[in-house]
C-alpha cells in the first residue's frame, strides 16, 4: 500500500513538474511571440522613419537639381545674349570702319565727276576716256561693298535722301517740288544714307 502511495506521489510530482514545465514553455512561447511582434512593430516604425528620411532627401535633391537646372538655363541664356551682342558689335565695328573708309573716298568720286564734266567740253579724248575709266573702276569696286548713288535729278524732293541747298523757280509746272539740279551727289551704303544728295528744289 505504501508503495502505491509512493508511486501516486511520484506520479503527482511528475504531473506537477510537467504542468509547470508546460506552463513555463507556454509562458516562454508567449513571451517569444510578444517579442517577435514588438520587433516587427519596431522594424515597421524604423522602416517608416527611413522611408520618411529618404523621401525628404529625395525632395531636397529634386529641389536642388531643379535650382541647378534653372541656374544653368539662365547662364546659357546670358551667354547666348553676350555672344550675340559681341557678334553684332564686331559686325557694327567692321561696317563702321568700312563706312568711314568709303566716306573718305567720296571726295575722290566728286572730283572724278567734276573732271568728267569739264572734259566733256574738251577735245582731249584720251583724258576724257582715262578719267571715265578710273571713275568707273572705282565706282564698280565700291558698289561691291554696298555703295549706291542716290538718283535725285527729276525726282520728288525727299528729306530721307535729299538735302535742299536752295529753291529755284521751277522751269515747268510739273517740276514744282522736284529736284531741278544736283549740287553734290548723295550715296547710300547697304541701304543706309552715307551722304545726303545736296539739291536745288523747284518752287
Amino acid at each position: 500500500m505504501e508503495e502505491n502511495k509512493n508511486i501516486e506521489e511520484t506520479v503527482e510530482v511528475k504531473d506537477r513538474e510537467s504542468q509547470q514545465a508546460g506552463s513555463a514553455e507556454g509562458k516562454a512561447g508567449a513571451e517569444a511571440k510578444d517579442g517577435q511582434e514588438n520587433r516587427k512593430r519596431k522594424s515597421r516604425k524604423e522602416e517608416k522613419k527611413e522611408d520618411e528620411t529618404l523621401r525628404k532627401q529625395i525632395e531636397e535633391l529634386s529641389d536642388k537639381l531643379a535650382k541647378e537646372k534653372d541656374d544653368y538655363i539662365r547662364l546659357m541664356a546670358e551667354f547666348e545674349t553676350f555672344r550675340r551682342r559681341s557678334s553684332e558689335e564686331k559686325l557694327n565695328m567692321v561696317a563702321s570702319a568700312a563706312a568711314d573708309t568709303i566716306k573718305g573716298l567720296l571726295p575722290v568720286l566728286d572730283d572724278c565727276e567734276r573732271a568728267m564734266e569739264i572734259l566733256e567740253k574738251s577735245s582731249d579724248d584720251a583724258a576724257r576716256e582715262g578719267t571715265s575709266l578710273i571713275y568707273t573702276k572705282l565706282m564698280d569696286y565700291l558698289k561691291t561693298k554696298g555703295l549706291a548713288r542716290i538718283e535725285a535729278r527729276g525726282e520728288v524732293f525727299d528729306t530721307d535722301f535729299h538735302e535742299a541747298v536752295t529753291q529755284f523757280p521751277a522751269p515747268s509746272e510739273d517740276m514744282k517740288g522736284k529736284v531741278i539740279d544736283v549740287v553734290q551727289t548723295g550715296y547710300t551704303l547697304n541701304g543706309k544714307v552715307l551722304r545726303y544728295a545736296k539739291v536745288v528744289v523747284g518752287a
